[in-house]
């Protein structure tokens, strides 16, 4: 693969965006873990932040539609991987920024380890304050736990560290 068509792949997987969080990529999500290019045909291997994702398939409906477009791409493979888990050191600086601005907080890097300390602490998203208490382990989705802030009385998510 040269690098315009890598650019041009990478480009394309930029405006792929997460289902239940539409502001931010699959590549600034951090799940797309392989990019293969050889003879027109692109191979890319994606890794869900979690097994039981319900947004799987409409990402690789949207991943497929995005590389297909390309004109130098006739046909394209998108592989589902567990081999290596997803973890939330995986999103991307921006990525973060755009949760935050979605209204999740953000998950902090860790070393491997999480400890439940690493998911009861939260900064609010809405007031920024880090004097926030975890209401629930268990959102909306998975990957997410519902906080409440003390500052600005509001309950938000946050993304869970993984």
């Amino acid at each position: 693969m040269n690098s315009a068509q890598k650019l041009g792949i990478e480009k394309a997987l930029q405006e792929v965006k997460d289902p239940e969080i539409p502001t931010i990529s699959v590549l600034e999500l951090g799940i797309i873990t392989g990019i293969e290019f050889l003879e027109g045909k692109a191979t890319i291997t994606m890794t869900p932040t979690f097994s039981g994702c319900p947004a799987v398939d409409y990402m690789k409906k949207d991943i497929h539609a995005a590389i297909d477009a390309l004109d130098f791409v006739q046909t394209t493979e998108v592989i589902v991987d567990f081999s290596t888990p997803w973890s939330s050191n995986r999103l991307s600086e921006e990525g973060k920024k755009k949760l935050e601005a979605f209204g999740l907080a953000a998950p902090k890097k860790h070393n491997g380890t999480v400890e439940l300390s690493d998911i009861e602490s939260a900064h609010c998203p809405n007031c920024g304050s880090p004097n926030t208490t975890l209401n629930t382990m268990f959102g909306p989705t998975l990957c997410r736990a519902i906080h409440r802030c003390f500052e600005c009385h509001e309950a938000f998510e946050s993304f869970k560290p993984l």
